[in-house]
């Protein structure tokens, strides 16, 4: 029984390994997508930041309805920090946003401070 969960984990290793880095990438991201990522959103404005949302689990790129086009936009939910302190005071909520590729400039990374 051992060898063969060597054997598995062998062929899921040298499976993973065979795959192209996009691929390797995706694959990442659905990882993360079902674990959750415990994300931030800011949005800079001359160098400023005007917004940022905590909390953000993902940012996924619309399609659309019927054609299943790329839309020009990524959306996702998070906590409006009103105050830009990296944590939910009272009185933010969790809000829908949207950032279209016409936005001047954006970051999206995982939150260094929780």
């Amino acid at each position: 029984m051992v060898g063969r969960g060597i054997v598995i984990s062998l062929m899921l290793f040298l499976g993973l390994a065979g795959c192209t880095q996009e691929s390797q990438n995706q694959l990442g991201r659905s990882i993360q997508n079902w674990t959750g990522t415990n994300g931030v959103m800011e949005i800079y404005s001359g160098g400023v930041i005007v917004k940022r949302f905590i909390h953000v689990d993902k940012l996924s790129t619309a399609y659309g309805t019927n054609d299943h086009q790329v839309r020009p936009y990524r959306f996702g939910y998070g906590v409006l920090d009103e105050n830009l302190n990296f944590h939910k005071d009272p009185g933010e909520k969790k809000v829908y946003f949207e950032v279209g590729e016409y936005t001047s400039e954006y970051v999206f990374y995982e939150n260094p401070k929780e």
